[in-house]
């Protein structure tokens, strides 16, 4: 199982929200690039970027500070927030982005998920948010009325191949991944499938590769030194699916 260690941007910063909430921030540095350098120092080989700002009011402001962490940290990164359109799908990729999310895009525009999809193949990932089995849009201050059962379905039969899926209510709140909620969606999807959302211990990192998990998300409770990233790596190779 592949660790992607979080970087979410806001004004330039590296921050966490609890349960997608703007009003509730953390700021943890003010050098993001920096931060991604020690996810590599760490063992890390990949990075999940999101731009707050891009994700929130549909246009992505973040995009030299994402060039900046990927030149300067080479980790191979997946990045969201904000891609509305074809053209910064392109300036994306052009940049060095492995992979592109498109989240209330997704949701709200179809036809571009399905373009994206054929020129793009792998190179897009659909972000779901979830809270209450709906999937949320607009950096998480709406709920749609799709639920995510019916979302995954009609996304892999457009093509997608990779979905990240986050449980806002466990988001940013050190409470621990929900593993039931990712057993049914595996359950549901032969897509490459990603958990984000409270995973806070090792053992979580086990639990989720034992349901057949292909990729976990860590944030806070990396920021806040609840787990350790080079032990995570480590536990996540064990398993033996790195």
């Amino acid at each position: 199982m592949t660790i992607y260690p979080a970087i979410d941007l806001y004004e330039g910063k590296a921050v966490r929200l609890a349960r997608g909430d703007y009003s509730k921030m953390t700021v943890y540095s003010d050098d993001p690039a920096s931060v991604a350098r020690g996810f590599r120092k760490a063992g890390a080989s990949a990075v999940h970027i999101v731009d707050l700002e891009g994700a929130r009011d549909g246009k992505p402001v973040n995009f030299g500070v994402i060039e900046d962490i990927i030149e300067k940290s080479g980790l191979e990164a997946q990045v969201g927030g904000g891609i509305r359109d074809l053209e910064t799908i392109d300036s994306y990729l052009r940049m060095g982005v492995k992979r592109v999310i498109l989240g209330t895009a997704a949701i709200s525009s179809p036809g571009f998920l399905k373009d994206a999809i054929n020129r793009y193949n792998g190179a897009i990932a659909v972000s779901a948010d979830v809270k209450d089995g709906l999937v949320a849009i607009k950096g998480w201050t709406e709920l749609s009325e799709t639920g995510i059962i019916d979302f995954c379905k009609s996304t892999e039969e457009l093509g997608v191949r990779t979905l990240i899926c986050t449980d806002i209510s466990r988001d940013g709140l050190l409470g621990g991944a929900n593993a039931g909620f990712y057993k049914a969606l595996r359950g549901t999807t032969e897509m490459y499938l990603i958990a984000s959302g409270g995973v806070t211990a090792l053992e979580e990192i086990m639990v989720l590769s034992n349901l057949g998990i292909d990729g976990a998300i860590l944030g806070k409770a990396l920021y806040e030194g609840r787990i350790d990233l080079a032990e995570a790596v480590k536990t996540a190779s064990v398993r033996g699916i790195s």
